[in-house]
């Protein structure tokens, strides 16, 4: 398991990358640096095409709230910087009106430098208020997927789509986005919401984020609307851990963009070149 280091020229270097401006591979870097540069570059790459990652932080048990709901400490200090990274690496990030409406979230980048992503809320039967704290005017820009006909306030863009024996269709979701120029997306909640990404096959990347506390009951992390009913039929991904400080992050790649991302760039292009 490697320590990460995020110092502020890793961060620096990390934001040229989500910019086009130089990669996450090359330098001279401590093992800690080069650690975090191995797990938020792939995040902050956009040469590989659209991205669509998703970060669910749990305890020990599985557990991401008290049986009361109380979710608020599940992940440790180390754990909530990591999500703000990851939020300032995308273009956009996605919840579901449950979470919007439960948790009063404000998905904005405040634990790291860089700059906040557009806020998507899947919102089929257009349940969200037009004051939540989510649509708030911060200059970032706001999205509501839904599949009713319902306007919503000045600046904020609605895009309707067909809905499914209720739900919307997550592959349809991500086509939506990529039209609207969000092409790197983090899934950010709730469980369920992540849960269909994933059994769609549309993730690149599922980072789980554990805490070391045991809560001994509450709502489970992350539960499939279709499970295996053999392991030789479950998800395996390509896995690397990492240790955060007050939390682990099992990083899983799931796709082969996923661990084409992994490789230094140039080593992709070389293999590219004698192609």
């Amino acid at each position: 398991m490697c320590s990460i280091d995020v110092t502020p020229r890793v961060w620096e270097r990390l934001l040229a990358v989500r910019q086009g401006l130089a990669c996450a591979c090359c330098g001279r870097w401590s093992p800690g640096e080069r650690a975090a540069l191995a797990l938020y570059g792939p995040l902050a790459r956009r040469d590989l095409g659209p991205v669509t990652v998703a970060q669910i932080g749990q305890s020990l048990d599985g557990r991401v709230a008290t049986f009361t709901g109380d979710a608020r400490d599940v992940s440790g200090p180390d754990g909530l910087a990591h999500l703000h990274r990851i939020r300032a690496l995308v273009d956009g990030v996605v919840i579901g009106v449950g979470t919007a409406l439960h948790d009063t979230p404000r998905l904005t980048v405040r634990l790291c430098p860089g700059q906040n992503p557009a806020r998507i809320i899947i919102d089929p039967k257009g349940r969200l208020p037009d004051d939540a704290p989510v649509l708030a005017d911060d200059g970032a820009r706001r999205l509501v997927v839904q599949a009713v006909d319902r306007a919503r306030p000045e600046g904020v863009t609605a895009i309707t789509l067909a809905s499914h024996d209720g739900q919307l269709d997550p592959a349809e979701i991500l086509a939506a986005l990529h039209a609207e120029g969000i092409t790197s997306t983090l899934i950010e909640g709730g469980s369920i919401t992540i849960a269909r990404f994933l059994e769609a096959g549309l993730l690149t990347r599922l980072q789980v984020a554990i805490a070391p506390l045991l809560i001994g009951g509450g709502p489970q992390g992350l539960t499939l609307p279709s499970p295996s009913a053999k392991l030789s039929d479950a998800i395996r991904p390509d896995m690397r851990v990492f240790s955060l400080g007050s939390d682990v992050v099992f990083d899983c790649g799931l796709s082969a963009d996923a661990l084409a991302a992994t490789e230094p760039l140039h080593l992709r292009t070389n293999r590219q070149a004698r192609a």
